[in-house]
Formats: structure tokens, C-alpha cells, sequence
């Protein structure tokens, strides 16, 4: 019933929210009202009421160009592969330079596996604009479960690793190698995806980057994960799991709701999450542009949430922080033909490994990211690297300064060290590339004056960062450059 009670308050909220935004609009500055005494408080009142009360929808991506070796060129998104739960989305970039193309066609490509954990995809826009300097980026765009109609079925944790590897093979196919980079929750199926690739003998990616996640949640252990130690898993499937209701494609679908994951989050930190709103008052009041601006476009991104079918919640729960079932070995995975695999992670051996943790992480604590150097004993230590990240929260190691300044460098070292030249790749995948490289070409043309308009939003977790940058282990020299 829980969720039928939200539905029906965000119901009678809705018109209250269309009349603030209305009320905030006749009181502010331009109109007749504005005159009155007091009006711009009641202006900045009624447009925090309006924020407080509305309903946020999955925010886009809104990478509109990027500069590649200086020559600002076209982003476009393309959905390339669309499953049940998950669409793998390219951002294709576009130019009719013929210098700006060969450097693009030379670059590395990376699928960036995006964390199913209650936020979108578009929470890393700022992890994706960064990249794409420098590479051909792919991305996880996971789907709002209460959106999957019943009969597509479920989607468990084994069905996220099986989607992983599809998506893996998929760019290995296509230009013949790849490299992935996980954020946060996707480190341990990723993980496990690869690990399975690697015991049955497949192609793995050139590289993993590891950001951010709980490969070991039993080390330094944070709220999120007290949390979920210290319930029962019954406890679990009993409290937080409800049906969607009726007027949603998804209806009847066991899910762990987004409002519920949205209410945790601003739990961990209400007094920030307060004293952010009364700012953001006070900036009204104030006339400041840009720091309200800057307000909206955090919390537009941050309050946009997502359900997450209860197998996968579940299965989430209990393997990784109950179980921990991947540091223990005991961990075996469904295939697509219904058998069990165990993972292995020192079955990998030809991937390198960079794992990267924020100093002041609240969410994946100390420790629990590098831990993978524990359990990938099949690479060779000098093709494993970690790096903490001094004075950044969880969020600043993907997006903002930190990550932009400090982290993004050494992970785009990290990757060309590493990388395949297309020289070096099978005749029909370099074949494959040079024909994308020419519809590049081509479509630029018409749409070439384009290429000069603004660059896309700002990040919508930028509020945590961090400002230097010190390593805790080096298992071996720092990544040696290249030119990506």
C-alpha cells in the first residue's frame, strides 16, 4: 500500500507545485506584483515550494558538442543495443575536419557501466562529456523498472552480469577490443562479468577502470553498509519491496522503489540537504543568478529516481553485502542457458586494473574498491594501479573538479597504455571503423555549423570534490602516456 499512498500524495501535491510556480512567476521581478512590498521573498517562497513539491523526470544527457584536439564537434545519441531493463546508448560525435577525424577515428573505446542504484545514467554526464575528448564512449542507460511491463519478465543481479558481458562483446565485435569503466555499484558485477569471460577462455576488455564500489563492503564499513548488514534479508523482501500500481506499464512488478532510495539518500545528510534549500532561498532573495541555477540543476538530477526490480535489489543485497559471496569465492552466476558459473576473478590475466577511491568516500568506504587487487591475482602487478583520491567525497571522483583535473588524467594514461592502435585490429573490425569514421564525415557536413553551440549542463554531483591527489598503493610504475 505504501506505494499507492505515495502516488495518490504526489497526486494532490501536483496542483499545489503548478500554483507556487505560477504564484512564484506573477511575484518576481517584470510584473505588476513585484512592486508590492515583500514580493520577492514570497517570489523565492513560492519557487521553493514549487522545487519541494514537484515531480522529477529522468533528466537527459544534453551533451550537445565536445572539444576533440581542440575542434569543438558534434555529440549525437544513438541507442544501440535495447534490452528489457537497459539500453546501451552511444554518444557518436561528428565532424567534417579531416585531422579532428583521424584523431578520432585512433581513439579508445569505452563502455562506461553506469550504477543501477536509484539514480539515472545521466548522473554521470560530467564522467561521459570528460571522456569524450578523448575516446568513443558507450554507456549503460539503465531503464526505470515500474516502466517494463510484466512480461518481459524479471531482472535479477545474473541478468545485469549477462547484459554486461552482451554489451562487452558487442564493442569487442565491433572494433575488436574495448575498455570498461565501472561507477560505484557495477564494480562487482562488472567484475564478475569479466571474471566469467576470462575462466571460459573469451576476449576481455583491454582495461577495467573500478570507481567507487563495494568489492569488499566488510572493509571500512559506511552507513549504506551498516544498513545493510545489520537487517535480515527477509527484513528486506518484508519492508522495502511493493508492487507498482495500476497506470504505469510496469504495473504489478515487485520493485524497490526510487521515492524509498531517494528518502536514504537525503537521510544519510539532512542537515546539508536543509541548509542547501535555505541557500537556494537566500539566492533568490539575492538576485544570485547563477548560484540558484547551479542549485536547480543538482537537485533536477539529484531527485530523479528509479525503481529497481526487487529480484535485482534483492540479489544485490544478499550477495554483496550480506554473503559477500565475491571476496569469499563462493559466488555462482546463472547463464542465459540456465547454468552455473563460478566467478573467478584470478582468472582474469589479460585486462589491466585501476581502482580508484575518494578519501572522504561516505558510501563506498576505504578500502572496499582496492580490494580487487585481491582477488585479481592473475594480473600482472605491473598492469595494476590504484589510486585515492585526497579530500573527495564519493561523487568527486566522477564528477566535478577532482575528477576532471586529477582523476580524469590518470585514467585516460591509464587506458592508452593500454590500448589496441585500429592498426592493429582484425580486418573486418578496422573495416567496420573506417566505415563509421566516414558516415561521421559525411553527416557533418549539413550539420557542421551546429558544432558552435553550448557544450551541455553542469554536472549534477559537483557538490562533493576533492583537491589533491595521492596514491595508497602502486602495486608498479604510474601508467606510461600515450597519445589518445
Amino acid at each position: 500500500m505504501l506505494y499507492q499512498l505515495y502516488e495518490a500524495q504526489r497526486s494532490l501535491m501536483e496542483p499545489f507545485a503548478d500554483f507556487a510556480q505560477a504564484a512564484s512567476k506573477l511575484f518576481s521581478n517584470g510584473t505588476g506584483f513585484s512592486q508590492l512590498p515583500m514580493s520577492q521573498r514570497l517570489s523565492a517562497a513560492y519557487d521553493l515550494m514549487y522545487r519541494l513539491g514537484k515531480d522529477y523526470e529522468k533528466p537527459e544527457f544534453n551533451i550537445k558538442t565536445v572539444a576533440v584536439g581542440g575542434t569543438e564537434v558534434v555529440v549525437q545519441e544513438i541507442v544501440e543495443q535495447e534490452k528489457p531493463f537497459c539500453e546501451l546508448r552511444r554518444f557518436k560525435r561528428f565532424t567534417d575536419d579531416a585531422d579532428t577525424l583521424a584523431l578520432i577515428k585512433q581513439q579508445a573505446v569505452v563502455l562506461i557501466v553506469a550504477p543501477l542504484s536509484g539514480h539515472y545514467a545521466s548522473l554521470l554526464r560530467d564522467t561521459v562529456r570528460t571522456m569524450l575528448r578523448d575516446h568513443k564512449v558507450y554507456i549503460t542507460d539503465w531503464k526505470n523498472a515500474r516502466t517494463v511491463p510484466l512480461s518481459d519478465g524479471s531482472f535479477s543481479l545474473d541478468d545485469y552480469i549477462n547484459y554486461v558481458q552482451d554489451f562487452i562483446r558487442y564493442l569487442q565485435d565491433t572494433y575488436g577490443h574495448c575498455h570498461v569503466m565501472s561507477v560505484c555499484q557495477p564494480t562487482v558485477p562488472v567484475l564478475a562479468a569479466v571474471s566469467l569471460m576470462a575462466s571460459r577462455g573469451e576476449p576481455t576488455p583491454l582495461s577495467l577502470t573500478m570507481m567507487g564500489g563495494p568489492i569488499d563492503a566488510r572493509k571500512s564499513p559506511t552507513a549504506v553498509n551498516n544498513l545493510a548488514m545489520n537487517k535480515s534479508f527477509e527484513w528486506f523482501e518484508n519492508n522495502v519491496i511493493y508492487r507498482v500500481p495500476q497506470g504505469f506499464p510496469g504495473e504489478g512488478r515487485r520493485v524497490y522503489p526510487g521515492f524509498l532510495q531517494h528518502t536514504g539518500f537525503v537521510a544519510m545528510n539532512p542537515d546539508r540537504h536543509a541548509k542547501s534549500h535555505y541557500d537556494y532561498f537566500k539566492d533568490l532573495i539575492k538576485g544570485d543568478d547563477a548560484s540558484a541555477e547551479a542549485h536547480r540543476k543538482f537537485y533536477d538530477e539529484y531527485n530523479a529516481v528509479l525503481d529497481m526490480d526487487a529480484d535485482y535489489y534483492l540479489d544485490t543485497i544478499r550477495t554483496v553485502f550480506q554473503e559477500f559471496r565475491l571476496v569469499h569465492g563462493t559466488w555462482d552466476v546463472r547463464n542465459p542457458e540456465g547454468e552455473l558459473e563460478r566467478v573467478r576473478p584470478q582468472d582474469i590475466k589479460k585486462s589491466g586494473l585501476l581502482t580508484i577511491e575518494g578519501e572522504l568516500d561516505d558510501i563506498s568506504g576505504s578500502g572496499q574498491t582496492e580490494a580487487a587487487h585481491e582477488l585479481c591475482t592473475g594480473i600482472a602487478p605491473t598492469r595494476r594501479h590504484h589510486l585515492e583520491v585526497k579530500g573527495a567525497g564519493h561523487y568527486g571522483i566522477f564528477s566535478g573538479r577532482r575528477w576532471r583535473d586529477i582523476v580524469y588524467p590518470q585514467v585516460k594514461d591509464f587506458i592508452a597504455g593500454l590500448d589496441q592502435p585500429q592498426t592493429h585490429l582484425s580486418p573486418k573490425a578496422a573495416s567496420v571503423s573506417s566505415e563509421d569514421a566516414a558516415v561521421e564525415t559525411a553527416a557533418a557536413r549539413p550539420r557542421a555549423k551546429a558544432s558552435a553551440k553550448s557544450a551541455g549542463a553542469v554536472s549534477a554531483a559537483a557538490h562533493k570534490t576533492a583537491t589533491s591527489s595521492t596514491p595508497r598503493r602502486r602495486t608498479a610504475a604510474a601508467p606510461r602516456k600515450k597519445a589518445a
